[in-house]
């Protein structure tokens, strides 16, 4: 194992945790399951600034996963 390989590896780990504590930090829906499908599609396609600690826990979320994405595609390519 290189010394690339673990060092993405380390990163895709701790992208992973980080997306998983995120993901935790943020606030239930209480709008149910069609509510949260159509307001999920409004709050990943929005383009304002982030105003509450929901917003930017959202925004973290997406930021994290697409780390995590980028990094899992990166590490399969080696």
């Amino acid at each position: 194992m290189s010394a690339l390989t673990i060092v993405f590896t380390v990163l895709q780990v701790l992208s992973g945790l980080a997306v998983t504590v995120v993901v935790l930090m943020q606030s239930g829906k209480s709008a149910g399951l069609s509510g949260s499908i159509s307001g999920g599609a409004e709050t990943f396609l929005s383009k304002g600034n982030a105003k509450t600690w929901d917003d930017k826990l959202a925004k973290a979320t997406k930021w994290f996963a697409l780390a995590f994405v980028v990094l899992t595609l990166i590490l399969n390519l080696i």
